[in-house]
């Protein structure tokens, strides 16, 4: 069984960055990482991983991407006491859309191992830095 998996949607490179930083520092803790894009992991796959985190853009309304979003509902009922963690940037507002995200793993029993990672815009070097501390945490769940 492979121990974390990244599991991310990037429309602008953004939240692709975060999944790369985060699996740096995830590396540097395991090797049993994989770094998956959403439209390539569905529900059969999450019995396969220990820990999932999931990274997401806000979208719109501060909602999820739809094909992320269609992904991520496939695999509400195997949340229930789930290690996870959630991440994602951006661009407006105040990035309420990782809060509701968060309330909604939560009612779904999922175990949040990190603190949900919302990064706006672009992530700085700053930003990479706590995206790698977050790998470390998910890896070490």
């Amino acid at each position: 069984m492979k121990k974390l998996a990244i599991v991310y949607w990037s429309g602008t490179g953004n939240t692709e960055s975060m999944a790369n930083g985060i699996l740096e520092g995830a590396n540097s803790i395991t090797d049993d990482v994989d770094l998956i894009f959403s439209d390539d992991f569905s529900d059969s796959n999450v019995d396969d991983y220990e820990v999932i985190a999931f990274g997401c853009p806000s979208m719109g309304d501060e909602e999820l991407e739809d094909s992320f979003e269609d992904m991520f509902s496939s695999c509400e009922d195997k949340l229930n006491g789930k290690k996870i963690a959630l991440f994602g940037s951006y661009e407006w507002n105040n990035g309420e859309w990782m809060e509701t995200w968060t309330n909604r793993a939560k009612e779904l029993g999922a175990n949040l191992v990190a603190i949900s990672l919302p990064v706006y815009d672009n992530p700085t070097d700053e930003d990479l830095d706590k995206c790698k501390e977050f790998g470390k945490i998910c890896a070490s769940a």
